[in-house]
């Protein structure tokens, strides 16, 4: 669904997993999935995250690609903010 949402839906979007208590090697597979399909259909994917699902992404050193957002008011502010620029 949500990749139905990057190829023909809005140019931003926010992935929720702050209730999440667990990704592992698989769950971190599909969120770089998204993310490189979200990239190549030039859409903003931001993901807010938890501090257990923080520690599992840096562990794998993917938190600078993976945009991942203390808050989803902070990633709401960063749509806001590209959209004015």
């Amino acid at each position: 669904m949500v990749t139905k949402c990057i190829e023909e839906g809005p140019k931003n979007i926010i992935l929720d997993l702050s209730a999440i208590d667990f990704v592992d090697s698989s769950g971190l597979g599909v969120l770089v999935q998204m993310a490189k399909k979200a990239q190549s259909a030039d859409c903003t994917f931001q993901i807010v995250s938890n501090a257990r699902v923080n520690q599992t992404v840096k562990l794998v050193r993917l938190e600078q690609f993976l945009a991942l957002q203390p808050s989803l008011e902070q990633a709401l502010q960063n749509v806001v903010s590209s959209s004015q620029n």
